[in-house]
């Protein structure tokens, strides 16, 4: 990835002047999708919104917006083409799409994929969607075999897309640093996905595969940091690998799979010790929410990882929320 952070970009109708809006719409779409021909029956009172994230050469763009229908043409293509993989996860609402000589409506259950390099078609109602735009050579995947899955409607409940979506869906929790890394895994998942869905899954490269058990084995402890019988053996068992290989798999991450776990454990555990709907929720309770089963153990852990016990960690996070609420009237 090129860039070194994430940068982020805000557009509403509503800052415009009425006559103004799809125009302006239309000319933010030609930059951050690909040029098209755009219409709408509602262009006179048109209402939109996009949050654009750039991570490297990687975009996600979450959007809300009204009924509408965009081409992209021969002519247009010959002018100007991104030579992207352009990706919708609808939310709410549905997309009609026309694309290599095929026909589908997606839904918020799937997400479908088109390529800015071919003539295609899509029509929507109201529709909320999150959209990527992932190179095209970023994807180890035959053009010849990746084409096949145009239009076609790829699970966003399940397996790869279900961590896509997730993250996809999820990017406003992180910071400008994030940006490189995420446009990393994004490639990756998406990737391991278009795999997946060919039965082709020889044709990535080892590192690919790594990445997305990687990913699988996070998403996985992350429903699972309520069970104190999570460790490296069980995550390994779920996943039919031997523990050693778990191990190996994290030798390449910032902190071994026990660390990670107990790191995530631990900061679940402080944000409801921090937070003041949970203030007469017993410490051992929250506790044993994230996988602790020993009140001395947990006590311990936080003493160790945040410089006091987490009596003393609520108290002064509780007192803050306070002060802060006590100033802002």
């Amino acid at each position: 990835m090129e860039e070194d952070v994430l940068t982020e970009r805000l557009f509403r109708t509503d800052d415009l002047s009425p006559a103004d809006r799809f125009d302006c719409w239309r000319d933010l779409m030609a930059q951050t999708l690909c040029p098209m021909d755009m219409s709408s029956d509602r262009a006179a009172q048109f209402q939109a919104q996009t949050r654009l994230l750039e991570l490297g050469p990687v975009s996600v763009w979450p959007t809300i917006v009204e009924p509408m229908s965009w081409r992209r043409t021969p002519l247009l293509i010959r002018q100007s083409d991104p030579e992207n993989y352009h990706v919708t996860l609808p939310i709410a609402g549905s997309v009609g799409v026309t694309h290599a000589g095929r026909e589908a409506v997606h839904g918020p259950r799937g997400i479908h994929v088109a390529d800015t390099s071919q003539p295609f078609h899509c029509v929507t109602g109201a529709l909320h969607a999150v959209g990527l735009e992932v190179p095209r050579k970023l994807v180890p995947l035959r053009k010849e075999r990746a084409d096949l899955l145009l239009t076609r409607r790829l699970p966003a409940e399940e397996g790869y897309g279900s961590l896509l979506a997730q993250l996809a869906k999820g990017t406003g929790s992180y910071g400008p640093a994030d940006g490189p890394r995420l446009g990393s895994i994004i490639v990756d998942l998406l990737s391991a996905l278009f795999a997946h869905a060919l039965d082709a899954d020889r044709s990535l490269p080892p590192e690919t595969h790594r990445q997305a058990l990687v990913l699988r084995i996070r998403a996985f402890v992350q429903q699972h940091l309520h069970d104190p019988q999570l460790t490296p053996r069980s995550v390994a068992t779920a996943h039919n690998i031997s523990t050693g290989y778990l191990h190996r798999l994290f030798g390449h991450e910032e902190e071994t799979i026990a660390a990670w776990i107990r790191h995530q454990r631990l900061e679940h555990a402080r944000r409801d010790l921090g937070d003041p709907v949970l203030v007469t929720t017993p410490i051992r309770a929250i506790a044993a929410r994230w996988g602790f089963s020993r009140a001395a153990d947990f006590t311990r852990v936080f003493r160790a990882a945040y410089g006091m016990p987490p009596s003393d960690y609520r108290n002064h996070a509780l007192t803050s929320v306070r002060v802060d609420a006590s100033l802002s009237h």
